[in-house]
């Protein structure tokens, strides 16, 4: 099989990595078709020692990072990228492309060390730096939905490292209800068995009947969210949490989330 037929299947794909990377449509689109030449000219160069998804991203880096095109991530018209892909475009070089590789374009951290050519330990480096630098712009306050208190106090600290503010903590569904009248928070991290017997999914079920907010479930029970019946959350993580994971999940959900509202002022 020729390069042209492995790779045409990812090539729309890439594309949009290469604009969301760029902040720009032109200019990602340019960069693809620079790759493309380059592999026209050199197919030799295309990578055989990993699978040819891997490869292409591979070789596509190494052209943006090696080639500099005129007027990157400058437009400002119909076909710009819009507010979640600008603030994307201020993350550091290195820690965006680990981000992007993992939150839009879904490869895992191995993966993602394959295609930069660094240690897996120096991917979760990148992706803290990533969340971190996603967190200052989109800084926001955070409901917590947890019963267990040293879980609750873990999250409470993740959340604030990040530069959000946790509203509250509420241990059942009524208590989550009250703290969503008294204000509407920007970010719910919700369990699904609360302490008196109530749902943290009922709980975001009326929740989001009022207003659309990015809900993260942290569950030890993920077979009970995901059912195969739908809706089912977008974002959702197992019990027992790592750190980096949640760190990730939280700056992801909240950066390509526009219904997520920041705190405005020392935000």
């Amino acid at each position: 099989m020729s390069i042209a037929q492995t790779i045409r299947v990812h090539l729309p794909y890439l594309r949009r990595f290469a604009r969301t990377l760029t902040g720009a449509q032109q200019t990602g689109d340019a960069y693809v078709a620079t790759l493309l030449e380059s592999l026209v000219s050199t197919p030799s160069d295309f990578p055989t020692n990993m699978p040819p998804r891997m490869a292409l991203y591979h070789m596509f880096l190494r052209v943006w990072n090696s080639v500099r095109l005129d007027g990157q991530g400058s437009e400002d018209g119909p076909n710009s990228l819009g507010a979640a892909q600008r603030r994307i475009n201020s993350i550091s070089s290195l820690p965006r492309q680990a981000f992007l590789l993992v939150a839009v374009e879904g490869f895992t951290s191995s993966e993602t060390a394959g295609i930069l050519e660094v240690g897996e330990p120096e991917v979760e480096k990148l992706l803290e730096i990533a969340g971190q630098e996603i967190a200052h712009q989109v800084a926001t306050n955070v409901l917590i939905i947890e019963d267990e208190l040293l879980i609750a106090m873990d999250l409470e600290t993740i959340v604030t490292s990040l530069g959000h503010t946790v509203q509250d903590v509420a241990t059942t569904k009524n208590e989550a209800l009250a703290a969503v009248k008294r204000q509407m928070p920007g970010l719910i991290l919700a369990d699904v068995k609360l302490a008196d017997g109530s749902s943290g999914l009922e709980a975001a079920k009326e929740i989001v009947a009022e207003r659309e907010v990015p809900i993260i479930f942290i569950t030890a029970y993920p077979e009970k969210v995901l059912t195969g019946e739908r809706p089912e959350p977008t974002f959702l993580i197992s019990k027992p949490f790592q750190r980096d994971t949640v760190m990730a999940i939280i700056s992801q959900a909240l950066f390509f989330d526009t219904k997520a509202h920041p705190r405005t002022a020392a935000a």
